[in-house]
């Protein structure tokens, strides 16, 4: 999973700017582009990012969470 491409995903699905995204992250665009580039990030970030594009990105790592333990009981 790259959780930043799939901000990524979600900012365009939404039809927002990275302008737009920036100013509600309260940093550059250059700082945005750095987020899409990560394969992590930080869970205070991630919540905020998740406040802001009303889009829970926590659910992704609960479903791969709940896949490998899945994959455990075979």
């Amino acid at each position: 999973m790259h959780i930043g491409k799939i901000i990524k995903q979600e900012l365009r699905n939404q039809g927002r700017t990275v302008t737009w995204f920036a100013k509600c992250l309260y940093c550059d665009r250059t700082n945005v582009y750095k987020i899409f580039q990560r394969e992590s990030v930080d869970s205070e970030l991630l919540y905020r990012i998740s406040r802001i594009l009303s889009h829970d990105f926590f659910r992704y790592y609960s479903r791969e969470l709940e896949e490998d333990e899945g994959e455990e009981e075979i």
